[in-house]
């Protein structure tokens, strides 16, 4: 969690299954999907006889700078590869963590690269040392490995896929995945659907899958459909797919926050495009919570588009008051606690005097979440001459957890259960402050009715109990 503001991103994944320049396409999918984890990188890749493992620390392209010169020799002709963007959910970071895991499996190395969280790890993780098996990871991933290797050797004969199937299903919680093999690459996604996963064709017959459509765009493929919940989709070695339906889940619980804050603008997510939900967010927002100000100013990037609906709904005039500095890193990278990451906050936004001075300024943002980095932007546009600073949030205050993927912090940090409600734009100093209701929100996604979208970090209906909450009660 980024002490100071927003909760990080969890994780991205992009394969691609045959066709010409397999590790470029996974180079530049990646690329697109930073946003999602900028932790570490890593990419695993087949020549059909074989596989090759790399990652470490960084971003997307320092790792790629530092690929083995033994991938670009004369005769090794890649045919399928992996790739994962990550920020530790679960887990701790460093290498060992970074992702794909590949493990060699009666025989056969099997590559995996995840996206959520397992809400039933620590059970999980008990239950196999229990009965002897040894981690050389701490992250919930592995787990998965071990899975399917006591199933191959219990019950399925040798069969790896029936192997990870029976693995499947023993899972609580968000998995996106992607698995590769020396002559195969499979696709899934857990059966409430709660993380994004696409796929996408290109014209030499050739597939992608990522976690978001942008990264179809920039690798000229076109998006066929996304992987269904509780489905798994395999690639063989002949670029053949196979679908196969592992579990059916009693509701659908796609993750609502990857549209108000998490996934790019460009990318469609759940059916809807993020752009335009982002914006009939504001839209709504200026509908329930009206304003008088002079100006509507966006906190850059994350309340653009949200203030874009808001400033075309209320007529208010937008204004860019806060300039950000792209060279300062993003604030959950910094290793520091506390105020070294507040200061690395409130330096990536300085306010324009000009626009700000003498005027009454309505602040859009997509979320508050424990309320330093917000205090901190307030002080600064009234220290620029703000006549009166008004808040508007699209999305409703987080009072609760999330055990799918994202890194919130624990409830007692959420400044919305730590300060009483008819206090927070005191606290805030704020001279008001309005939140979207949840009804308002789940209003603005079409593709899906409202009840197939998982609201947990507002509401505390969690779709799936995890092992955490079931040890308090």
């Amino acid at each position: 969690m980024n002490q100071a503001g927003k909760p990080r991103e969890y994780c991205g994944l992009c394969g691609v299954a045959g066709g010409e320049g397999v590790l470029e396409r996974l180079h530049n999918g990646l690329r697109t999907l930073q946003h999602r984890g900028q932790e570490a990188a890593g990419v695993m890749v087949s020549t059909g006889s074989t596989c090759l493992l790399h990652k470490d620390i960084g971003l997307v392209d320092q790792v790629f700078s530092k690929l083995p010169g033994s991938w670009f020799e004369d005769g090794v002709n890649l045919v399928r590869g992996i790739g994962h963007v990550r920020y530790g959910t679960a887990g701790g970071s460093g290498v060992v963590n970074a992702q794909p895991l590949m493990v060699n499996m009666a025989g056969r190395l099997v590559g995996i690269a995840h996206n959520g969280t397992l809400c039933n790890a620590p059970s999980l993780r008990r239950e196999l040392q229990a009965e002897g098996a040894l981690f050389q990871t701490s992250s919930d991933t592995e787990l998965i490995l071990h899975l399917m290797a006591r199933a191959l050797m219990k019950r399925c004969h040798g069969q790896i896929w029936d192997a990870l199937e029976e693995a499947l299903r023993q899972l609580k919680g968000a998995f996106s995945l992607l698995l590769m093999t020396e002559d195969a690459m499979v696709a899934v996604r857990d059966p409430y659907g709660f993380r994004p996963l696409a796929i996408a064709d290109y014209n030499d017959g050739a597939y992608m899958v990522a976690s978001e459509t942008l990264a179809f765009g920039v690798t000229n493929a076109t998006y066929v459909r996304d992987v269904e919940p509780g489905e798994m989709v395999i690639w063989d070695r002949s670029n053949r797919l196979e679908s196969r339906r592992f579990a059916e889940a009693p509701r659908r619980a796609h993750c609502v926050f990857e549209h108000v804050y998490f996934a790019r603008p460009g990318s469609y997510v759940f059916g809807d495009s993020v752009y335009g939900v982002r914006k009939e967010m504001g839209r709504q927002l200026a509908r329930e919570a009206p304003v008088e100000a002079d100006v509507i100013v966006p906190v850059p990037d994350s309340g653009l588009y949200a203030a874009l609906g808001f400033a075309e709904e209320s007529g208010i005039p937008l204004d860019v008051a806060l300039s950000r500095n792209h060279y300062v890193g993003r604030t959950f990278i910094d290793p520091g606690q506390g105020t070294s990451r507040l200061n690395l906050a409130t330096s990536k936004l300085q306010p324009i005097p000009e626009a700000i001075a003498g005027k009454r300024i309505c602040l859009i943002d997509d979320s508050i979440v424990r309320g330093n980095t917000c205090r901190a932007r307030v002080s600064t546009i009234r220290e620029a001459g703000a006549k009166e600073v008004h808040m508007r949030v699209s999305c409703p205050p987080h009072r609760f957890g999330c055990y799918f993927g994202i890194d919130f912090p624990e409830r007692s940090a959420l400044l919305a259960n730590k300060v009483p409600e008819r206090d927070l734009r005191r606290s805030l100093r704020l001279d008001s402050l309005a939140y979207l209701s949840q009804a308002g929100m789940l209003a603005c996604v079409r593709a899906h009715p409202p009840e197939d979208y998982c609201c947990a970090c507002f509401d505390g209906e969690y779709p799936v109990v995890p092992d955490q909450l079931e040890r308090r009660q």
